[in-house]
C-alpha cells in the first residue's frame, strides 16, 4: 500500500487540544470480578431504554445556554421522534398483542407490560414539554417579536384579511365530512392534522325539503391540508402569525352553510407504518413495495391525541370511530403537532439560532487538485458536518466528467430531493460510464423517494439493482473504476453516513476515500455479491453483514479477553447509535469480568446495564445529545497496546443490522488516520462534560459534574471553537 502521508481534517485550533485520552478507569481483576455472580434483569428494555434517550432530546431543547429556536427545533425532534416510535415500535408491540405472541423481551417483559411502562413514563414527558413550550419558548420569541396570535383578539381588519385568505387558499380545497347514518365515519388519515366540530340545523335558514336531512346535532371533521402552513402570516414582515385552525373554524359557516357549527377541537391519529415484505412474494420488489405503500396508508391506529378540551361527546365519538381504547388516547394541553412549528426557524433571525460554522475542505485539495491524484499517494478521511460534504459530491462529479473513468457503482440508502450525487450518476451514464446504482427501496419513510429516483435513474441508462428482497442494503459504499495507462484503478469511498447533503450537514459521520488495491478488489466483489448475487463471501479487508461481522466482533471482543489474561493492554471503546444484540452484550459483559476497560459511546438504545458489580462494572455508557445528530460508528480494540485496530463501519450493535442487512465495516490502515481518530475523535468524545450524560445502573442519565474542570463540548471542539485542556 503506497501511502505516505494520510490526509484528515483538524482545525486550526486542535493544535492546542490535548489529544491524550482520559485515563482508563481502575480496572477489576478476573479473580475478584467473578468472585460475585450477578443475579436480576442483565438487560435494560430496548422501547424504554430508546424512550429514555428522546427523553435526553427533551432535556437539550429546555437548555437555556442553546438559542431560542434551536430550543424549538429539540422539541420538534421530540415529537417527530415519538411519531415514528409509535408508528414501528408500539405499533409493532400491538401487532405482539393482536396476535397473541407471548415471548417476552430479553429483559422479560409482555408485550402488554411493555405498553403500560411506554405509557406510564411518556405522559409526564409530553406534559414537560408543552408546559416548557408555551411558558417558556413561545413567551421568549413574542420578546423578540415572533408572536402566534389568537384568531378572536385580532382587531378587524386582520381578521378580514383573514378571511379573504380563506377564501382564495382554503376553501377551495377543503373537504368537510359529517357523520350520520348514511356517511360512516370517515377515514383518518396517518399522522394528519384534524378540526372536529360538532353541527346542527339553524331552523331559521333550512329549506323546508331538506329539514328531514338534518334532524339532530352530528359530528364532522374538517381534514387541514398538509400543502397549506399551519401559521398564517398577519403582516407581511412575516412576525405575526394567527394558526390555520382557528382561520378555518372562523370560516366554518362557509363550509356548512345553513348549519349550526360549534367549536372545533383538533386531533391527529398516528398509523402502524412497518413495511414487511415476505421473500416469497416480492418477486418484482418496485411493485410489491408500490402497492405495500398504499396499503400503509390504511394501517391500523396506535394512538389518537386530541385537544384536551376537546368535549367527552366527541371525544367519545372519535375514539369508537377510530377504533382506539383510552390508553391509547394523548390529551394535549396546548399546541398539538409541535413540528408545524419549524416554520418559526426558517424565519431569517440569526442571532435566534446557532452560529454557521465554517465548512473546510482537506488541504491537500485546497489548490484545486484532482482527487484522483491525491488518492494515489495517500488516502483522506473525511469527517462531517465539520468538513464539507462537497468533498465527496465533488469526487463523484469529477468522476462523471473524467474521460478515463470506465464505471461507477455507488449505494443508495438515503439521498434527499434534487441529488448533486443524481445529477452526477445521470450525467456519467449519458456520457457513456458504466454507472450502477444499488438502490435501496425499503429505506423506511424514504420509500417514495428511492423510488421516484430508482425510475429517474433507469430512465437515463443507470443500471438500478434494488438489492436482495429479503436483506436491506445499508452499507455506504461508492467504487470509480479508472483506466490508468495499461491498467484498471479502483478508487473506494466508505463512509458511516448516507449520500445526501442535507443530512452531512446536521449529521455527524466519518468516510474514507483510498485507492488502496485490497479494498477496492473488495469493494468489487461486494457490488458482485449485491448486483449478481454471487457466492461471494470472503473478503480481504472489509467486514460485511450478514456474512462475517458479527463473528468478526466476537472474535475481536474475545482477543480483548485474552489479551488481558495474559497481562497486556485491554481496552474496547464504541462509538454507535443503538446497542441491543444480546450475544454481543453477553460478550462484554464477559470481558469487563476479565478485567477489559470498556468504553461505549452510545446515542440512542442501550440494552446494555453497565457499572453493575458481578456483570458490567468495568463498562461506561456516555450518550451525547448536541447541535449536531451522532452518526459515526467508529470501534477501537485495543489489541494488547502495540497492534491497536480501529474501524468505521455503517452498522450498529443490533440484531437486525448484523443478521438481516448488508452492512460494511473497514480497517483503519494508515498510522496517522487512525492516530486521529483514537485521540482527537474518540478521546474528545470520552472527553465530554457539556453534551455527554453517563448512563446509570438503574436506567437513567447523569450530567457529568464539571468540578473544577473545564466545560469541553465534544462538537465545538472539532469546529475548532473551544479547545481542551
Amino acid at each position: 500500500m503506497a501511502k505516505s502521508n494520510a490526509v484528515y481534517w483538524t482545525s486550526s485550533l486542535m493544535s492546542h487540544v490535548d489529544l491524550t485520552l482520559p485515563k482508563k478507569h481502575t480496572e477489576a481483576s478476573v479473580e475478584s470480578s467473578t468472585n460475585a455472580a450477578f443475579e436480576g434483569p442483565r438487560y435494560f428494555n430496548r422501547e424504554l431504554s430508546w424512550l429514555e434517550f428522546n427523553r435526553r432530546v427533551l432535556d437539550e431543547a429546555m437548555d437555556e445556554n442553546v438559542p431560542v429556536l434551536e430550543r424549538l427545533k429539540f422539541l420538534s425532534i421530540f415529537s417527530t421522534n415519538l411519531d415514528e416510535f409509535f408508528m414501528i415500535r408500539v405499533s409493532g408491540l400491538k401487532e405482539q398483542i393482536e396476535e397473541g405472541v407471548r415471548d417476552l423481551s430479553p429483559d422479560g417483559l409482555s408485550a402488554t407490560d411493555q405498553l403500560r411502562e411506554l405509557e406510564k413514563r411518556l405522559r409526564p414527558m409530553l406534559k414537560k414539554q408543552v408546559e416548557y413550550l408555551h411558558e417558556i419558548v413561545l413567551p421568549q420569541l413574542e420578546a423578540e417579536g415572533i408572536t402566534i396570535e389568537p384568531y378572536r383578539s385580532l382587531n378587524a381588519k386582520d381578521r378580514k384579511k383573514l378571511d379573504k385568505y380563506f377564501r382564495d387558499n382554503l376553501f377551495p380545497i377543503l373537504t368537510p365530512q359529517s357523520v350520520d347514518s348514511s356517511h360512516p365515519f370517515p377515514y383518518i388519515s396517518n399522522v394528519s392534522l384534524n378540526l372536529g366540530l360538532f353541527i346542527e340545523p339553524d331552523r331559521h335558514h333550512t329549506q323546508k325539503n331538506l329539514k328531514h336531512l338534518f334532524k339532530q346535532k352530528r359530528f364532522a371533521r374538517i381534514k387541514l391540508p398538509s400543502s397549506v402552513l399551519r401559521l398564517v402570516p398577519i403582516n407581511e414582515k412575516g412576525g405575526r402569525f394567527t394558526l390555520l385552525e382557528e382561520v378555518v373554524a372562523a370560516n366554518a359557516q362557509h363550509l356548512f352553510p345553513n348549519m349550526k357549527t360549534g367549536e372545533g377541537f383538533l386531533f391527529r391519529v398516528t398509523r402502524d407504518a412497518d413495511i414487511e415484505l415476505r421473500e416469497d412474494e416480492a418477486g418484482d420488489l418496485l411493485r410489491t413495495l408500490e402497492r405495500e405503500l398504499q396499503r400503509r396508508r390504511f394501517r391500523f391506529p396506535v394512538r389518537l391525541e386530541v385537544s384536551s378540551n376537546m368535549p367527552e361527546k366527541m371525544l367519545k365519538t372519535l375514539a369508537e370511530g377510530v377504533g382506539l381504547a383510552d390508553q391509547d388516547i394523548y390529551p394535549i394541553e396546548g399546541f398539538v403537532d409541535i413540528p408545524d412549528l419549524m416554520q418559526l426557524y426558517q424565519l431569517e433571525r440569526p442571532t435566534l439560532k446557532d452560529e454557521s460554522i465554517p465548512l473546510v475542505h482537506p488541504p491537500v485539495l485546497s489548490e484545486k487538485k484532482s482527487i484522483f491524484n491525491v488518492l494515489k499517494k495517500r488516502d483522506i478521511l473525511v469527517h462531517h458536518p465539520y468538513m464539507s460534504f462537497a468533498t465527496v459530491t465533488d469526487f463523484i462529479a469529477e468522476a462523471a466528467e473524467d474521460p478515463d473513468v470506465q464505471a461507477i457503482k455507488i449505494c443508495l440508502y438515503r439521498t434527499g430531493k434534487d441529488s448533486p450525487v443524481v445529477r452526477s450518476l445521470i450525467r456519467a451514464s449519458q456520457l457513456g460510464k458504466q454507472v450502477t446504482a444499488l438502490v435501496e427501496l425499503k429505506a423506511r419513510f424514504d420509500e417514495e423517494m428511492n423510488i421516484e429516483w430508482a425510475r429517474a435513474l433507469e430512465n437515463e441508462g443507470v443500471h438500478v439493482v434494488y438489492g436482495i428482497s429479503s436483506l436491506k442494503t445499508h452499507s455506504k459504499v461508492l467504487l470509480i473504476v479508472r483506466r490508468e495507462r495499461d491498467k484498471l484503478v479502483r478508487y473506494v469511498h466508505i463512509a458511516t453516513g448516507n449520500y445526501n447533503p442535507l443530512t452531512a450537514r446536521q449529521y455527524t459521520d466519518i468516510g474514507l476515500l483510498t485507492s488502496d488495491e485490497e479494498i477496492g478488489a473488495d469493494a468489487s466483489n461486494l457490488f458482485n455479491f449485491l448486483t449478481g448475487y454471487s457466492q461471494q463471501d470472503k473478503f480481504t479487508r472489509l467486514i460485511v453483514a450478514p456474512l462475517s461481522l458479527r463473528e468478526r466482533l466476537l472474535d475481536l471482543i474475545d482477543r480483548e479477553i485474552a489479551n488481558k489474561k495474559k497481562g497486556k493492554d485491554a481496552w474496547i471503546i464504541l462509538k454507535i447509535n443503538s446497542l441491543t444484540d444480546t450475544d454481543l452484550i453477553d460478550r462484554l459483559y464477559a470481558a469487563s469480568l476479565a478485567g477489559v476497560s470498556i468504553d461505549l459511546i452510545v446515542r440512542g438504545t442501550c440494552s446494555l446495564r453497565p457499572g453493575i458489580k458481578g456483570l458490567s462494572e468495568n463498562i461506561r455508557v456516555r450518550s451525547i445529545v448536541g447541535r449536531f445528530l451522532e452518526h459515526s460508528r467508529i470501534f477501537y480494540f485495543a489489541n494488547g497496546g502495540e497492534e491497536s485496530e480501529i474501524y468505521i463501519s455503517s452498522a450498529d450493535w443490533m440484531q437486525r443490522n448484523l443478521d438481516r442487512r448488508v452492512e460494511v465495516t473497514l480497517p483503519i490502515l494508515d498510522p496517522q488516520i487512525k492516530q486521529y481518530l483514537l485521540e482527537s475523535v474518540l478521546g474528545v468524545y470520552l472527553k465530554d462534560n457539556v453534551n455527554a450524560r453517563t448512563l446509570r445502573p438503574d436506567g437513567t442519565y447523569r450530567i457529568i459534574p464539571l468540578g473544577n474542570s473545564r466545560p469541553v463540548n465534544s462538537q465545538m471542539v472539532f469546529v475548532g471553537q473551544i479547545p481542551v485542556d
